[in-house]
């Protein structure tokens, strides 16, 4: 019967009875030799109505386009239960009777943060247990229609579509199977399961929920920004995985609050100390900067030069090279364990209110990939289940683990071989930008004129190419990662996707932080002195090897650091919220000229972009990513926690807008916790200690200043004067090698052969000493101290960590006590409901009925075959 499309709803989510939900949609063009697809998808639909399956399929000259069919599909509540009992889906049978103490202090203020009630808790709470199909009566079942939310409708026929095959039986190929290999040959063109509405406007058919429009008023919108979090409501439409990832994004930005506050004073004592900065006064003074020559910084095309004239980087490294920066080090270390150990117990409340507790079992025993049991030919019997299921050779295996590591291997070392390459390429810039701001024509440009200097134009164009080699090697790489972790056949999605988040990792770690590290750890730390330098590779290079400016390395990481953060951030941000809508845009073009009654809700959600397997794992990988900027280089820029807080106030609205707005529904998936990120973190945390120790001893000039002012003083005064006179060294002029030589014309005016020394930034004796040129004792003295600093920061950071850790328990106490008396009671009920059974079938028999069957609401269905994991 032809159905009259202008009378059906446009935001209909039901079949066209107006009763069947569509839990699922497939969609296809009908090619014009597509007969073996035309083949497939008869079988693999004849298939799917064999399961139990309900169909419903849209001509092609009802779409937008008139080329796309649409196969509908709804699965009643016998192949719901079924499936329901095979998952082991949690469902309610008691109302929860603890008491909620949750109740905060001084609730009051939170209140314009807070969302209605309706929305932060769309259902009541209740006690759950997993399913039982034989057992039906003891849940609490009121409509059947509505007791599967459509997010566990569409998680369980996208586990029936990943397994149901598309052979004859007689045929046997049992590669045939799955609704992936099905798009990946293009018999289909897309699986998706619906929206309930249009995001701006509810639904006008009042059985629909309009969760996505609830989502969008309530959270997807930027002026939310300073609102919680639906996470329920995220869970219950979107599933536990993505709910959970939202849940640490959000627990993520409130704790950078902290950081950001505590950064910012830090920021704050460095500008209110600006004055007492003594050896910034002495740079910068006429009579002491304004007469000290310093040596040329590269060979023949770099003339001698005044010290004076980094006066401004001096300033500008004060407000980062202060005692501020040792306390905020030290802080920052406390606060990532605070961070991670917090985090646990959050996680463990939204095990215990998701239904989660003991899920991880379940993920293990039940989602093996289809594509690991149809390249699995194998079969060994599994000891516990005893029962014959596929595996991979111990053979195959090593070798395929080993081809990945050499892969992951190779393009480790290319990223590093281009780190290399601008290392190089600093070093060959450096002498031109010398030579053509020797007279400094930037010094008549105002304001900016006398903050450009050559070591500035090196390190922010070496900074902005490294950006741009960053992102071209990921992208490259994303497809690499994918490809080595699909040959190596992991056996669980969640083992699937812990390979390739190291992988991933791994990477990006070498990737995005190899240039940060190269500034703190190396930079002007193999220099040698004049008439002895040292050369990258080797003399013949002429690559002299980076010095750091007298007013610190310091400063030029923080460059480095604000360029690769704040450029991939600003970055990302743009990507994640033009592109989608740019495709989406450009997808709908034509739909947009039809009338609203016409383009139906299936259409509007085939025209949206596709939230695929890896949509979330990009979302964790950037937040992680910048989760190593503001904790391994946080001394060097106390700003990084503002930064990142400003940019995840804005990554939570940009990704809950695209999720509601710009793509299709994600099926919903079930996670536990954040799986491989979280030990990545912890990593991260203890590494973030090392690396910040490392840069307060090694790349501030905190520990020399402080061993002068104690040790060094002539006048035995605890001030810093004098401290830039001792703190360099002396060099005979006349000793310059020729190749060191600066060449004719690349002097300053003022140089005349008067000057016979010039100075370098060391602790060395001067020439005519019996050591000369070999280290002073105060350079041994402060390398100790530097070491000293190390061990010391170190182990107090380290014990209060530990500490902190062992005082806090991962699990809160009220929700251990909830979890015991939720396992009491499924036990304490379930008996009850045998016995309760029990004395019927007694009464029944003792009345001399011959009826002895279990009572239930549906009856069983042995005409439907049940897709198990072992086909």
């Amino acid at each position: 019967m032809e159905i009259d499309k202008q009378k059906h709803s446009k935001d209909s989510v039901f079949f066209r009875d107006g009763r069947r939900r569509i839990d699922f949609v497939l969609s296809y063009v009908d090619d014009k030799d597509g007969e073996r697809k035309q083949e497939r998808r008869k079988l693999y639909e004849a298939n799917l109505e064999k399961v139990g399956l309900e169909l419903e399929t849209e001509d092609k000259m009802e779409s937008d386009d008139g080329k796309t069919y649409f196969v509908k599909i709804h699965a009643p509540w016998e192949v719901l239960a079924t499936y329901a009992d095979v998952l082991k889906i949690k469902v309610p049978f008691k109302a929860n009777d603890i008491p909620d103490n949750s109740e905060m202090p001084m609730n009051w203020l939170s209140t314009p943060f807070r969302l209605p009630g309706h929305i932060m808790h769309p259902e009541p709470d209740y006690f759950t247990a997993p399913f039982n199909k034989d057992k039906s009566d003891f849940f609490l079942i009121g409509d059947k229609e509505t007791f599967f939310p459509p997010s566990t409708r569409n998680r369980i026929v996208y586990y029936i579509l990943s397994r149901c095959s598309y052979f004859r039986d007689e045929c046997g190929d049992k590669d045939k199977k799955g609704i992936k290999r099905l798009l990946n040959n293009g018999t289909y063109n897309a699986a998706f399961p619906l929206h309930d509405s249009r995001y701006w406007i509810r639904s006008r058919d009042p059985s629909c929920e309009s969760e996505r429009y609830s989502l969008y008023k309530h959270w997807a919108r930027f002026f939310s920004f300073f609102k919680e979090q639906p996470l329920n409501l995220i869970r219950k439409y979107y599933g536990e995985k993505i709910g959970i990832y939202f849940a640490w994004l959000g627990f993520y930005t409130e704790m950078l609050l902290f950081a950001a506050i505590v950064g910012t004073i830090c920021f704050v004592y460095g500008f209110l100390t600006y004055d007492d900065n003594e050896w910034s006064k002495e740079i910068c003074s006429a009579e002491i900067g304004g007469k000290i020559v310093m040596c040329p910084l590269c060979d023949k095309k770099c003339g001698y030069w005044k010290l004076n004239s980094t006066c401004n980087s001096s300033w500008q490294s004060h407000l980062f090279d202060n005692v501020g920066t040792v306390f905020f080090a030290i802080f920052m270390g406390i606060w990532v364990t605070l961070f991670l150990e917090f985090w646990k117990r959050r996680q463990a409340r939204l095990e215990y209110e998701w239904d989660l507790v003991d899920f991880e079992e379940e993920q293990q025993q039940l989602q093996l990939r289809p594509e690991y049991e149809t390249k699995c030919t194998n079969r060994k019997l599994n000891r516990i289940t005893q029962e014959m299921e596929p595996y991979l050779p111990i053979t195959s295996k090593c070798a395929r683990t080993c081809l990945s590591g050499a892969t992951v291997l190779f393009w480790i070392s290319l990223i590093i071989a281009c780190i290399i390459g601008v290392i190089a390429y600093r070093l060959a810039v450096y002498a031109a930008f010398a030579s053509i701001m020797k007279d400094n024509p930037t010094t008549h440009l105002q304001v900016v004129g006398p903050l450009i200097t050559p070591q500035l134009a090196t390190s922010v164009t070496a900074s902005c190419i490294n950006f741009v080699i960053i992102m071209i090697l990921n992208l490259m790489y994303e497809r690499v990662a994918v490809w080595i972790t699909d040959m190596e056949i992991p056996k669980t999605h969640l083992e699937y996707e812990n390979k390739l988040t190291v992988k991933m990792f791994l990477f990006q770690f070498v990737n995005y932080y190899s240039s940060c590290f190269y500034v703190a750890f190396f930079k002007g730390k193999f220099v040698g002195y004049p008439g002895d330098y040292v050369y990258m590779f080797g003399k013949w290079s002429k690559l002299r090897n980076e010095e750091c400016d007298p007013g610190g390395c310091l400063i030029e990481l923080t460059t480095q650091l604000v360029i690769v953060m704040t450029g991939k951030q600003v970055w990302g941000n743009i990507q994640e919220a033009l592109v989608p809508w740019l495709m989406n845009w450009w997808g709908s073009r034509k739909a947009r000229s039809h009338p609203e009654s016409l383009y139906s809700r299936w259409e509007q959600d085939h025209d949206l972009q596709v939230f695929g397997q890896l949509g979330l794992f990009y979302e964790y990988l950037e937040m992680v990513i910048q989760f190593g900027f503001i904790t391994l280089f946080v001394a060097s820029f106390p700003l990084a926690p503002l930064l990142a807080l400003i940019n995840n106030i804005i990554e939570v609205r940009v990704d809950s807008w695209k999720l509601t707005t710009q793509f299709r529904r994600p099926v919903a998936a079930k996670a536990h916790s954040i799986g491989a990120w979280q030990e990545i973190l912890n990593g991260m945390a203890i590494l973030s200690v090392v690396t910040n120790a490392f840069i307060v001893a090694f790349t501030s000039d905190m520990i020399p200043r402080l061993v002068y002012m104690y040790a060094y003083q002539p006048q035995g005064e605890m001030n810093m004067k004098g401290y830039i006179n001792n703190s360099l060294s002396v060099f005979n002029i006349s000793e310059f090698k020729l190749a060191n030589r600066p060449e004719d014309g690349e002097n300053p005016f003022w140089f005349n052969s008067s000057i016979t020394t010039c100075r370098y930034r060391d602790y060395r004796y001067p020439p005519g000493h019996e050591k000369q040129y070999a280290h002073t004792m105060q350079f041994w003295h402060i390398l100790a101290a530097k070491l000293a600093f190390i061990i010391i920061m170190e182990h107090v950071v380290f014990l209060v960590k530990f500490f902190v850790a062992w005082m806090i328990p991962d699990v809160p106490s009220d929700v251990r006590a909830r979890v015991k008396r939720e396992r009491y009671l499924v036990q304490e009920y379930l008996h009850n409901y045998e016995v309760e059974k029990l004395k019927i079938q007694l009464s029944q028999n003792n009345h001399g009925e011959e009826c002895t069957c279990t009572p239930m609401i549906y009856p069983s269905l042995p005409k439907h075959e049940v897709l198990s994991e072992c086909l």
